[in-house]
């Protein structure tokens, strides 16, 4: 256990890598078991009826595009601890979202707490990117990138569920 929160702990302050959690299956399927638990749990509490579609959807999208990336930059047994870390620091990060969206009162401008989830929206980012550089063994602007793009994709999947309606 103590290894998993290090590895974290390296992993959202930039010094680590996925390489440095414990690479078992297991522990990656618990990781992902428990960011989908709280996307989902966080989403429906903020009034979003298909969060659990969404969360599934997102998650999906983006294993699989990991799993694909890491498959053709010829590091398939990366894959394990790759998507542990993203399910390790998205759980985190889900969980710091859920607390701030939980103190959003729109009668109220509250510019501290936009500029706050605006801060945890950029490091999420730049862990995202620091994972996959990593993983992919790429540059830091090569994983900002899929960061990026995978964000866009994410982006495009939501609106599409948004478009077919509850």
């Amino acid at each position: 256990m103590s290894g998993l929160l290090s590895g974290l702990t390296g992993l959202l302050s930039l010094r680590s890598g996925p390489q440095d959690l414990p690479p078992a299956w297991p522990l990656t399927l618990g990781l992902i078991a428990a960011y989908l638990a709280a996307s989902m749990t966080s989403g429906q509490q903020l009034g979003d009826e298909s969060a659990a579609a969404k969360s599934l959807g997102v998650t999906a999208l983006q294993f699989t595009a990991v799993a694909i990336l890491l498959y053709w930059r010829r590091y398939p047994e990366r894959l394990v601890q790759t998507l542990g870390a993203l399910a390790g620091v998205g759980l985190v990060f889900a969980l710091i979202s859920w607390v701030l969206l939980a103190q959003v009162d729109e009668a109220v401008n509250q510019p501290v707490l936009a500029l706050t989830w605006f801060a945890v929206f950029v490091w999420s980012l730049l862990v995202d990117a620091h994972i996959y550089r990593h993983a992919m063994s790429i540059t830091l602007p090569q994983g900002i990138l899929v960061a990026v793009l995978l964000l866009a994709a994410t982006y495009v999947l939501i609106e599409f569920y948004a478009l077919m309606g509850p």
